[in-house]
C-alpha cells in the first residue's frame, strides 16, 4: 500500500459520520434515544426503563433461571441491584472464555433534598438541598426543575414521587439575586459568589388557614406539609428516609438549523447506557458472551453498594457459572475475569470553539466524528486512571477500522487544566482489560448537555461491533 492509499484510508476513517451513515438511520435512532433520556432522569428511572427494555427483548431475571435450575446457551439474563444498578448478559458461550462487557453509569449531577428539608423564611416555604456531583452552581438558578424519588413512610410503605414532568404539574425553581443588587459580589470567585446553603427550592407562599387569634409558627411551611400529607400521606419525619432528587424540567430537543445536535439533561452518562443496552440487545452471535453493566454513584466516586466499587456482577457471574455447570470444568471466576474485556462507556469533552484554549487540539475529540477512545483519563500526572495497555488499544482500533466504525482519540482537556475519572480503574484492578470509550459532549455536567446525533448512533454501532466481533 503506497502513501496515497494510506492517506485516503485515514481520511475516510476520520470523516464526519453524517457523510458516512444514512441520515434516516441516525434520526430514527435519536428518536428512540429521546424517549429513553426523557424517561430516565434519575438512576432508579433509568433502571426501570432498562428493565422493561430488556424484558421486551427476551431477557429474564436471574431468579427465573435459579428456580428453573439451569442456564443454557442462548439464555438472556439480567439482575437488578437495589433498583439502582443493572447487569445483563447473553449466555452465548461458556463464561470461562471471557465476557465482553460495556460498563456505564446512570447517575448524573443534580440536587438532593436534605433529610430535614422544609423551612420557612419571610413567609416563603423552601426545601434545602445538597448538590450531587461536580456542577457549576450558577447554571442551576432560575431554570425549571422537577422532583423525583421515593419516600419510605412511617408505616413501612414506599411512595414514588414525581412532580414536574407532566405539563399539568407545578415546577420548582432555585431563585437567584437580580444583577442590580449583585454588585457586592463583583470580583469574588464563583465558588464564593454562589453559596450552596442558599440554593433552596421554592415550595410556596400560602399560609395554612387558622384562627388569627392564635400564634402559629411557620404557617406557610405547615400548609406545605399539610398538602403533602393530604396528597401523599407523608409526615415531616418521612423525609429522613427519602431519596428525592431535583433535576431539570427540560425535555430532550434537537439543536441547530440542521437539527444535527441533541440537547438533554443527564447525557453524562445515560447516553452511553442506552447505546450499550441497545447494542447488546441487537447484537448477534459472538465468540464471547456479551454483557452490559450499569452502575450508580460514579459522579461521587463510585462508592456505596450500588457503585462500581461494589462488584455485585461478579457474584451474578458465579451463579450463572454454577447454573451452567461451568465450575465442574475446573475453572473459576478468576479465569473469567482474566479473559474478559470491558469498555468503560463514559462521555468525553468535545472541543467547543468558544473555549478551544481548554484543549490540546491535536488530542481532543470533535462532534460528529464518532466514538472517542481514551487510553487514559485522570488528572495531572494521570492520577486515578486505568491507562489502558497498548495491546488492548491496538485490538480495539483494528477492529473498528476493519468494521468501518468511525472513532477518534481524546483527553479530558489540557494536562494542567483539570481532568476527571471514570469507572475504568475499578475493573482493571480485578484483572480485566479496560479501555474508556464513549460519546463526546459539549457542556458536560450542565443542566442541558449537547451531543451529536451522529456520534450517538456511531457509538451504538461501536458497542454492537465490540459485542459481536471482539476476541474472535
Amino acid at each position: 500500500m503506497d502513501f496515497k492509499e494510506i492517506e485516503q484510508k485515514l481520511t475516510t476513517k476520520k470523516r464526519n459520520v453524517w457523510n458516512k451513515r444514512k441520515k434516516e438511520d441516525i434520526e430514527n435512532y435519536a428518536l428512540k434515544y429521546k424517549s429513553f433520556i426523557n424517561s430516565s432522569k434519575t438512576e432508579r428511572k433509568a433502571v426501570k426503563y432498562a428493565t422493561e427494555l430488556l424484558e421486551n427483548n427476551g431477557f429474564k431475571p436471574l431468579f427465573f433461571y435459579e428456580s428453573k435450575g439451569k442456564i443454557e446457551v442462548g439464555d438472556k439474563i439480567y439482575f437488578i441491584n437495589k433498583e439502582k444498578s443493572v447487569f445483563a448478559i447473553k449466555y452465548n458461550n461458556p463464561l470461562i472464555n471471557g465476557v465482553n462487557i460495556v460498563g456505564a453509569h446512570i447517575d448524573s449531577p443534580r440536587f438532593d433534598l436534605k433529610p430535614e428539608p422544609i423551612v420557612e423564611d419571610e413567609q416563603i416555604a423552601m426545601a434545602k438541598t445538597h448538590y450531587y456531583g461536580g456542577i457549576k452552581k450558577y447554571q442551576w438558578f432560575n431554570i425549571p426543575l422537577e422532583l423525583h424519588g421515593i419516600v419510605l413512610k412511617s408505616d413501612g410503605s414506599k411512595l414514588e414521587v414525581s412532580i414536574g414532568s407532566d405539563e399539568n404539574d407545578p415546577i420548582f425553581v432555585i431563585s437567584d439575586l437580580l444583577p442590580h443588587l449583585h454588585r457586592d459580589l463583583a470580583g469574588k470567585k464563583v465558588e464564593e459568589a454562589f453559596e450552596s446553603e442558599k440554593m433552596n427550592l421554592l415550595l410556596g407562599t400560602i399560609a395554612i388557614t387558622y384562627d388569627e387569634t392564635q400564634t402559629i409558627k411557620n404557617p406557610v411551611k405547615l400548609n406545605i406539609l399539610n398538602l403533602l400529607n393530604e396528597k401523599y400521606g407523608i409526615i415531616e419525619e418521612d423525609f429522613v428516609s427519602a431519596e428525592l432528587e431535583v433535576v431539570p424540567a427540560l425535555a430532550a430537543r434537537d439543536v441547530g438549523i440542521d437539527r444535527s445536535l441533541l440537547a438533554s439533561y443527564g447525557q453524562d452518562d445515560r447516553v452511553c447506557a442506552y447505546t450499550a443496552l441497545t447494542g447488546l440487545i441487537d447484537s448477534q452471535t459472538s465468540q464471547k458472551s456479551p454483557a452490559v453493566l450499569l452502575v450508580d454513584k460514579e459522579e461521587i466516586g463510585s462508592d456505596g453498594n450500588t457503585g462500581a466499587k461494589n462488584h455485585f456482577w461478579i457474584n451474578v457471574i458465579n451463579k450463572i457459572m454454577f447454573l451452567a455447570n461451568e465450575h465442574e470444568k475446573g475453572k473459576d471466576i478468576n479465569d473469567v475475569l482474566a479473559n474478559s474485556t470491558l469498555l468503560s462507556a463514559d462521555v468525553s469533552a468535545a472541543v467547543d470553539p468558544n473555549y478551544k484554549e481548554a484543549h490540546d487540539l491535536s488530542n481532543a475529540p470533535r462532534l460528529g466524528y464518532g466514538i472517542t477512545l481514551m487510553k487514559y483519563t485522570g488528572s495531572g500526572g494521570k492520577a486515578r486512571t486505568n491507562d489502558a495497555n497498548a495491546e488492548l488499544v491496538g485490538k480495539i482500533r483494528n477492529l473498528f477500522n476493519q468494521e468501518n466504525i468511525s472513532w477518534q482519540t481524546g483527553e479530558l482537556g489540557k494536562v494542567d487544566r483539570g481532568g476527571g475519572g471514570t469507572i475504568a480503574l475499578f475493573f482493571a484492578e480485578k484483572g480485566l482489560d479496560v479501555l474508556d470509550a464513549g460519546v463526546p459532549l459539549l457542556g458536560m455536567h450542565s443542566p442541558y448537555e449537547v451531543a451529536s446525533k451522529a456520534d450517538i448512533f456511531e457509538t451504538y454501532l461501536a458497542y454492537k461491533t465490540f459485542f459481536e466481533k471482539f476476541g474472535k
